[in-house]
Formats: structure tokens, sequence, C-alpha cells
């Protein structure tokens, strides 16, 4: 019976991100979100970007990037300090209870699940994104390759460095050092990452923004339940990885619209779109 409970809780997790997405989508009308401004309107963050070279935007972003990534490795050792003194005795018990308590056949369906967050499998994904998303996009070209490109380099350079700061033993399946988990990690700044870009520059609307981040939580759910399941990570280090893939997330999405500016909506089909009145003149009046 607690076997079956136990499969059973990963279907309701993704019935219940499935419903909640639906649901905020539903509820969200088809408009730009607040940070977002009208693709054929004038912006001043257009004029901004507009005067500066791709090589000092990518250099200033690299440079924030730095610093915001030094900002989370601060912030995760301080979580570390917490989970190495604290979260021992409830990760073996969780542990524990999950080896008693799963089903062969789940467990083989759960080990080509979790390859979803493998390191080449990210990666492999990541690149590819980068290559398409800079075909994609009408103007900033630079923009996915670099940010893709750095998100990979950021997070494994810094994650080697949580890694050899804390030198934490994994389970009995995965003695490996695996503080902070690196597939929950991946999946959320990694994929995060790519939701994030192709609604930058295919959508810009609140719907568009809800159900890419639905996604992504289907992606970073399927993840932390296929390695607790497998028993990969101590419990604490999956949590760890979703906090740790939501900071960096949080820098590099902050950075991008500090670099390169908000998105900009597109309007809905059909919708006409006026340009921007001029200082002095009345708007255009819909015929």
């Amino acid at each position: 019976m607690l076997k079956a409970l136990v499969v059973f809780l990963y279907l309701i997790g993704i019935g219940v991100i499935l419903g909640v997405t639906a649901l905020l989508a539903k509820r969200s009308a088809v408009r730009p979100v607040p940070d977002t401004a009208p693709l054929n309107g004038h912006h001043a963050a257009d004029t901004a970007v507009g005067t500066r070279s791709a090589r000092s935007s990518i250099i200033g972003m690299l440079l924030i990037l730095a610093a915001g990534a030094a900002v989370v490795f601060a912030l995760v050792c301080l979580l570390g300090l917490l989970v190495v003194h604290a979260a021992p005795g409830v990760d073996k018990t969780i542990y524990t209870w999950m080896i008693h308590h799963r089903m062969h056949s789940w467990k083989s369906v759960m080990n080509r699940a979790t390859k979803v967050g493998d390191t080449w499998t990210t990666w492999g994904a990541t690149v590819a994104a980068a290559i398409c998303l800079a075909a994609l996009y009408r103007r900033d070209k630079w923009l996915p390759p670099v940010a893709l490109g750095a998100a990979i380099v950021v997070d494994h350079y810094v994650t080697q460095a949580l890694r050899h700061t804390f030198h934490r033993l994994g389970p009995p399946d995965s003695p490996l050092g695996t503080f902070p988990s690196g597939g929950c990690d991946r999946i959320i700044v990694l994929y995060g990452l790519i939701a994030y870009l192709i609604w930058r520059e295919v959508s810009g609307t609140r719907r568009g923004a809800i159900w890419s981040a639905g996604a992504v939580a289907l992606l970073a759910f399927n993840e932390a339940y296929s390695r607790a399941y497998l028993t990969l990570h101590w419990t604490s280090d999956i949590i760890s990885g979703l906090i740790y893939g939501g900071l960096l997330l949080i820098v590099f999405i902050a950075t991008i619209r500090l670099v390169v500016g908000p998105a900009r909506a597109r309007a809905p089909e059909g919708m006409p779109v006026h340009p921007a009145p001029v200082v002095g003149q009345h708007a255009p009046s819909a015929q």
C-alpha cells in the first residue's frame, strides 16, 4: 500500500503543477507583464542599448554575472552550514524509509526519468537551444549563446567550488559529493533560462510566462522526485539544489534585464498596433 502511495505522489505532483499552471493561465489576460514594453513602441532602453556595442554589452553582462555568482556562492555556503549540521538525522530517516518502499518496476521508470537532469543531457540541450535561439532572435542575436554559455560555465564551476568547500558524502547508492544536487540545479538554471529566452522573443505576455514557469516546474519536480526515489541524493541536498538553481536563475534573468532591457510583448493575433504618439501630437484613433 505504501509503495503504491509513493508512486501516486509522483502522479499527484505532476497533476497539481499542471492544474495550478492552467488555472493561473486561464485567469491571466493576454497582456504584457508589468516589466515589458510594446513590441513596436518606443522604449527608453531601446535607445540606450542601441548606442552600445555588442562587445561592451557582453563584457558588462559577464562582469555582473561574476558578481552575482559570488553572492549566490556565499548564500549557498550559509545554507550548506545548516544542511551539514542539522539535516543528517532527517536525511538518513528518509533514506531508510525509501529503500524499504520502492517498487522495482517504478524504479526502472525513474532511472529513465532522472536522465533529463544529467550533465551531458542538459549541456547538449543548452547548446542546441543557444544555436536555435541565435537564429530566431531578430535583434541582440548574441544574447542566447552568451547567456546560455555563461550559464553552463558559472553553474559548473560554482557547483564544483561548493563541493570542494563541504566535501559532503552522499547516500550509499551515490557516495560521491552531492551538495547541492547538480541535477535539480541544472534543470532550473539551464532549462529555466532557455524558457525565459524563448518567452522574451516569442511571447512576452503574462500567460506565456506562466506556462513557461509551469514547464520548468514540471521538469524540476520530476528530477527532484526521481533523485529522491532512487536515493541518489540526500533529501536536503535535493532541496538545496532547487534553491541554488533558483538563485542562479534569478541572477541571470536580472542581469539580462539590466543589460538588454525588459522583454517586449508581442501584440495578440489580429490586434492592431499603433506607434507611440510623438509629444505634441494626438494619438491616432482606431478606424
